[in-house]
């Protein structure tokens, strides 16, 4: 009943969920399939959606059109969306990293202020993700799908400490307190020699 009531006020406001959604073209091909009367000419296009707030996706569609391909990509890319822990609202957890085909990425949490450092394809994943701050590398391949890829691969690796809690089977206060504690530990030690 009470998604009725929201799914009719964003109705009556002009909101809805898809103008939330970012939308970014990381590229278009044009494919030839040769066949017994010629050659079949198509386009290919990769998209990233996501809403600014932790959540993602990617797809790659062909059709005949350009705009036909992105369409169908974007929709494809809606279904497929998954959502990454972020710290603040602004960077990732923790460092990650990620290997698909010869494509390997590096990610790294980064302080307040240092913006997104990141190159083509995957620049276009943290800013449809919402991400502000953040340093990655990208290694070996500079295919746009492996890129994306694992991109999303290492994305789907960072986990938040309650995720860790709940794998552990401890909770939240449990996993923090020894965190904190296990730095204070460390610094008594270097303190000491």
């Amino acid at each position: 009943m009470a998604r009725e009531n929201d799914r009719d006020n964003r109705k009556k406001h002009g909101e809805s969920q898809e103008s939330q959604i970012i939308e970014k073209l990381v590229s278009v091909r044009r494919v030839t399939k040769v066949v017994k009367g010629g050659k079949n000419m198509r386009f290919s296009a990769l998209v990233v959606v996501g809403d600014g707030k932790g959540r993602a996706g990617y797809a790659s569609a062909k059709a005949r059109e350009v705009p036909d391909a992105v369409k169908k990509a974007s929709e494809k890319a809606k279904k497929s969306m998954i959502r990454v822990s972020l710290k603040e609202g602004r960077t990732i957890r923790h460092d990650v990293s990620a290997r698909v085909g010869a494509g390997l990425v590096f990610l790294r949490a980064a302080p307040a202020g240092t913006g997104v450092i990141a190159g083509g394809s995957m620049r276009a994943v943290f800013e449809a993700l919402g991400v502000q701050d953040v340093v990655s590398k990208s290694v070996g391949s500079g295919n746009y799908h492996n890129v994306v890829r694992a991109t999303f691969t290492a994305l789907r690796r960072v986990e938040s400490p309650r995720q860790v809690a709940a794998k552990l089977g401890k909770k939240l206060p449990e996993i923090l307190d020894r965190r904190s504690s296990t730095h204070g530990a460390e610094k008594v030690q270097t303190a000491v020699k």
